[in-house]
C-alpha cells in the first residue's frame, strides 16, 4: 500500500505523487539506470538506486495519478541483492548527485546489466538476439577497469561542473537543476582532480568544464558565466589554459593559453580544440579504432566513409591502412570539430573533410559505392534515410559506433530492411558506475556472414 506524503500538491489536474512510498519488488534493469517495478495497483515505477530482485521502498520522485509510469528512488533496502555494495562515493544516492548510476552494485554486476539493457534493445528494437547480432552477450572492461568491488577507476577526463548560489562547485542532481555540491568526483580523472576545481570559489560562474587530455599533459577549463557575470581570474593547481562561453553568441573564446589540448590515439596526435568531442575515457578511442578496423579489414585501394567523424579519428585509421591509392571521405557537422580535422590529417592527401550534416552532404558528393563505412552518430543515431542511402552504396563492411543501444537497435532494423545485418557485435565497459555502454556492430550484406 502506498504511504502518502504530507504534502501532495494541490491546484493541479492531477494530483502529483510525489513523496508518496510504495512496498515493491524490484524486477529486471531497463534503459536509463534504473529498474522496472510495479505497485499492487500495476502503477509500473522507474527505480534508481535498487537491483533486480531486492525488495525495497520506492518513493516517488516525479509523476502524477494517471501516468504511464512514476519515477521514484530506493530509500529503504528492505531485502538486499548479493551484487550490493555500500556507494563508494560519499555523494551518491538518492536525492544527491546525479552523475552515476550504479555505485551500489559491484563493478560484474554493472556490466551484467549493461548486458541486460543491450540485449533487451536488440530483441524489443530489432528483433535481434545476441546469436543473431554475432555477440556474446559480455560487456567488456577497458584494460585497468577491472577493480574489485568498492573501488572505482578514475576515467572520466571531462567533467562539468555546476556552481550553486553560493560559488561551490559541484554535480546536478538526477533530473534537476539542483546542485550537490562535492569536494571530489570519484570518477574524475587525475588529470581532473588535480586542478582543485572544487577547493576555490566560482563567484558570478554557472559551469565549469574541466578536461584533462590522455595524451598530453594538457589541461583546459571552459567557463560560463551567469547572466551579466564578471569572469575571475582564475588560478587552479596545475597550468591550465582558460576559455568562455559567450552570454550573446554562446560560442567558446580564448582567454588565455591554448585553445585546444591535444589528445593521443591510433599513433597520431590529435588537436581537439573548443571543448570538442573527445572519447571521455582515455583507453576509449584506440579500444574503439582497434574494435573497428578488425571488423572491417581495410584493403590497399579501399574507398571508406567515415561519417560523423569528429576531429578525424576513424578517417586518419583508415587513412593509415588504404594506401596511396585509396580514398577517405570525412563529414562532420561542427565548424571547429572540422578545422580540426583538417589540420590533424593535413599531411595526408588520401583524406578529404566536409562540412555538413551528413544527410544532407553525403547525396551531394556524387559518390555512387564505396567499399567501408563508419558511422559514429550521436545519441539519437543515424536514423532511416541515412541508414538507407548507405546500404544503396553497396559497402562491403559498415562499422557502427553507438554510444546508445536503443538508437544502434533502431538503426540495426533499418539496416536490416535495406540487406544488412550484423556479423559481429561488441560491447564496452567504458563509462564504469554510469548506465552508459559503448558498441560496435559490423555489418554486412545479407548472406554474406561468412565473409
Amino acid at each position: 500500500m502506498p504511504h502518502e506524503p504530507n504534502n501532495p500538491q494541490a491546484g493541479t489536474e492531477r494530483k502529483s505523487l510525489v513523496g508518496t512510498e510504495y512496498e515493491v519488488e524490484v524486477g529486471p534493469v531497463a534503459h536509463g539506470g534504473h529498474c522496472i517495478a510495479r505497485t499492487e495497483e500495476g502503477q509500473v515505477l522507474f527505480v534508481r538506486h535498487a537491483l533486480p530482485g531486492e525488495r525495497v521502498i520506492a518513493r516517488v520522485t516525479d509523476g502524477d495519478e494517471g501516468a504511464r509510469f512514476l519515477r521514484t528512488d530506493a530509500v529503504e533496502i528492505l531485502s538486499a541483492s548479493k551484487d550490493r555494495v555500500e556507494a563508494p562515493c560519499p555523494f551518491s544516492g538518492p536525492g544527491r548527485c546525479g552523475g552515476c548510476d550504479w555505485q551500489h552494485a559491484k563493478p560484474g554486476a554493472q556490466r551484467r546489466l549493461k548486458g541486460e539493457v543491450v540485449a533487451e534493445q536488440l530483441m524489443r528494437l530489432a528483433g535481434l538476439t545476441p546469436e543473431d547480432a554475432g555477440w556474446d552477450g559480455t560487456v567488456v572492461p577497458a584494460p585497468g577497469d577491472k577493480l574489485p568491488a568498492g573501488e572505482v577507476p578514475a576515467w572520466r577526463t571531462r567533467v562539468q561542473y555546476a556552481i550553486d548560489a553560493d560559488g561551490r562547485a559541484g554535480l546536478r542532481k538526477h533530473r534537476s537543476h539542483e546542485v550537490q555540491p562535492i569536494d571530489r568526483c570519484l570518477i574524475a580523472a587525475p588529470g581532473v582532480s588535480e586542478l582543485g576545481i572544487e577547493k576555490r570559489d566560482w563567484p558570478a560562474i554557472a559551469t565549469v568544464e574541466a578536461i584533462a587530455a590522455s595524451g598530453s599533459h594538457d589541461r583546459q577549463v571552459i567557463l560560463t558565466p551567469k547572466p551579466g557575470g564578471r569572469l575571475p581570474i582564475v588560478e587552479l593547481d596545475k597550468p591550465v589554459s582558460v576559455m568562455r562561453i559567450g552570454e550573446k553568441d554562446k560560442g567558446v573564446h580564448r582567454v588565455h593559453g591554448r585553445p585546444f589540448v591535444r589528445e593521443r590515439a591510433a599513433e597520431r596526435t590529435w588537436r581537439v580544440g573548443n571543448g570538442g568531442f573527445w572519447q571521455v575515457h582515455p583507453q576509449a578511442a584506440d579500444l574503439l579504432v582497434e574494435a573497428v578496423m578488425r571488423g572491417l579489414m581495410p584493403k590497399k585501394g579501399d574507398m571508406a566513409l567515415d561519417l560523423y567523424c569528429g576531429v578525424g579519428l576513424f578517417a586518419g585509421a583508415l587513412a593509415d591502412r588504404v594506401g596511396d591509392k585509396g580514398a577517405v571521405l570525412g563529414i562532420e557537422s561542427g565548424k571547429r570539430a572540422v578545422e580540426d580535422a583538417r589540420h590533424n590529417l593535413a599531411d595526408d592527401d588520401r583524406v578529404r573533410i566536409e562540412h555538413g550534416k551528413v544527410d544532407q552532404i553525403l547525396p551531394r558528393t556524387g559518390i555512387e559505392d564505396v567499399d567501408l563505412v563508419v558511422l559514429d552518430p550521436p545519441r539519437a543515431g543515424a536514423g532511416k534515410k541515412t541508414v538507407e542511402h548507405l546500404a544503396s552504396l553497396t559497402p562491403r563492411r559498415i562499422a557502427y559506433v553507438a554510444c546508445d543501444p536503443a538508437a544502434l537497435a533502431r538503426d540495426l532494423a533499418y539496416f536490416a530492411a535495406a540487406g544488412y545485418t550484423p556479423k559481429r557485435l561488441q560491447a564496452f565497459d567504458l563509462f564504469p558506475m554510469t548506465h552508459h555502454v559503448e558498441c560496435v556492430a559490423i555489418l554486412v550484406p545479407e548472406g554474406k556472414q561468412g565473409a
